[in-house]
């Protein structure tokens, strides 16, 4: 294990902040709200390197909101190079294990030692190089690869933090308290809560209308002494983007930002970007 962990350090070791976005649940946005993280990391500045590791293994849904889903790895002799999601760029990469199946419907069948062996192979073979941030999107709840997570990134333990993602219903706020149960257990700092699906954005007028309850994420997060980073709405123009990915015919080097920058959501994460990186400092 020893060599393991210093394979994985010795690769990451010019990774300067790794991200854990944790749910409790499934079904409340966790991997749109990290896809949102990472281009809103990538867009803050026009030098900003930064990284997405898709670990929800049987459910990879990262590859097909960046739009890269018929895309595939390739080795190199210094280990698997990313997809980058930014063309030319090359300053957003992305590896899940969608891009390693033979076919987009093919389920993933496998045991915990073999989750173990792909997150290792993930954190400790890909060729991530220099990066700002590393956003890794996790399964729900807490399991086999949130623990495996934490084994393999013991050694860079000062750069690690986690936000977490919730809805407003009292069963999603509950599951987020094990969440953040977990974190605790494992002595992960918590960069603060999202409360996503908060209302709904008319695609005609914009008026925002609190569809389920409201209020859930501000109440846990003063409980339990965390920071709200902020609300997200159910958002149709986003659905719309993460679903459609990138386009071939517009004329943009990268179109997937483009378009999620038209969009309410993308306007409304700008400020839980400050709350996020306000916190990676305070850490």
């Amino acid at each position: 294990m020893a060599t393991q962990e210093t394979a994985v350090t010795r690769r990451l070791q010019n990774v300067k902040h790794v991200i854990l976005v944790l749910a409790g649940k499934g079904g409340v946005g966790k991997s749109s709200v990290s896809t949102q993280l990472a281009l809103n990391l990538y867009n803050s500045s026009s030098t900003a390197r930064v990284g997405i590791l898709d670990v929800d293994l049987t459910g990879p849904s990262i590859p097909r909101m960046f739009g890269v889903d018929n895309h595939g790895v390739h080795q190199s002799s210094s280990g698997w190079v990313p997809v980058y999601v930014d063309g030319p760029s090359a300053r957003l990469a992305c590896m899940s294990v969608g891009f390693l199946l033979k076919n987009k419907g093919d389920s993933v069948v496998w045991r915990g030692p073999k989750k173990n062996g792909m997150i290792r192979q993930f954190l400790s073979d890909v060729r991530w190089g220099d990066l700002d941030y590393l956003v890794i999107d996790t399964p729900p709840g807490t399991s086999d690869e949130h623990l495996s997570l934490m084994e393999h990134l013991a050694g860079i333990h000062s750069r690690l933090s986690a936000v977490i993602v919730t809805t407003p219903q009292a069963v999603a706020l509950m599951d987020a308290m094990k969440c953040l149960s977990f974190t605790r257990a494992v002595n992960l700092p918590v960069l603060g809560l999202i409360e996503n699906m908060s209302g709904y954005v008319c695609p005609c007028c914009g008026e925002i209308s609190n569809v389920f309850s409201t209020g859930g994420g501000v109440e846990m997060a003063r409980k339990e002494e965390l920071r709200f980073l902020g609300t997200l709405p159910v958002d149709t123009e986003l659905v719309s983007v993460l679903d459609g990915g990138q386009t071939d015919e517009e004329n943009s080097a990268f179109p997937l930002l483009e378009r999620y920058s038209k969009t309410p959501s993308a306007k409304l994460f700008q400020e839980i970007l400050k709350a996020v990186l306000d916190s990676l400092v305070a850490k």
